[in-house]
């Protein structure tokens, strides 16, 4: 591996581009591309087959052997850059990056592309998500929980946020995502035969009187508006996580994170 470029200056084309692309989802869907820092995330994403664009490293943090062994199974290698303090600490959102700044290549999560393992598959979906953090937090859980799929209906924003990205800690290249509007996810699942559970407020038993141990799709809403009548009405189910306090609601990974564990529960007996 050879480093090809050195940047030292915040102002260089590159790095502008760089910052574009962090800050403006038009960018990244415009060029299909988005950035990822840190050891960890970037090993994550090889590792789920995302193409590399470039790479930049700072040898104050990273030197240019331990970068060689992050990439060093990476069939097509990327363009390595080294870069100065100024210009990493301009692009680095964290100190505790270790040093590394990647350009990767986006992929589709089109449903039709998405193929699910197991024939009893236990999926999560999220209507409508706004907020980086909350669906961050789905996609760690989704990965403790080794869910089959984590389905996003109707989605706000670009899953290559770099919220996204740091708030799931690099979970969005773990878990097999799939991106649709609300009609077509409930196409998907029930071509899959896939029971649905809404959780919502009305009109529904608690999640531990619930048998989730069949092929099943646990969907949430958001916390200010729930679910809409649509998935309401396809529900087989909706369920509740019953409330012995002031307030009728938790947030949305907190209400997730106990309605997948209890499924997994039921399923380990």
């Amino acid at each position: 591996m050879n480093t090809l470029k050195y940047i030292s200056s915040p102002q260089n084309t590159l790095i502008r581009k760089i910052v574009l692309l962090q800050e403006k989802s038009r960018e990244r869907r415009k060029q299909a591309l988005f950035v990822v820092e840190g050891k960890r995330e970037l090993a994550l994403a090889i590792q789920a087959n995302y193409e590399l664009d470039s790479i930049l490293y700072y040898p104050g943090i990273m030197s240019k052997n331990d970068l060689l062994d992050l990439i060093k199974e990476i069939k097509n290698q990327p363009e390595v850059i080294e870069v100065s303090q100024d210009v990493y600490q301009k692009l680095a959102y964290r100190d505790s990056t270790e040093g590394v700044i990647a350009l990767l290549k986006t992929k589709k999560h089109a449903l039709e592309n998405l193929r699910l393992k197991n024939k009893n598959a236990l999926i999560l979906v999220a209507e409508s998500p706004e907020k980086p953090g909350n669906i961050g937090a789905l996609l760690r859980t989704a990965d403790a929980a080794n869910l089959d799929a984590v389905l996003i209906a109707n989605p706000k924003g670009d899953l290559y946020n770099p919220n996204i990205i740091r708030s799931s800690v690099g979970c969005i290249f773990t878990n097999a995502i799939g991106v649709g509007t609300t009609a077509e996810i409930l196409d998907f699942l029930k071509a899959n035969q896939i029971q649905v559970f809404c959780a919502a407020l009305s009109a529904s038993q608690a999640y531990t009187q619930t048998d989730f141990t069949k092929a099943s799709a646990i969907v949430v809403g958001t916390e200010s508006t729930g679910l809409s009548q649509s998935w309401l009405e396809a529900s087989t189910q909706n369920i509740i996580i019953p409330m012995e306090g002031e307030i009728d609601s938790m947030n949305v990974s907190v209400s997730a994170a106990i309605l997948i564990f209890e499924a997994k529960r039921q399923r380990s007996k």
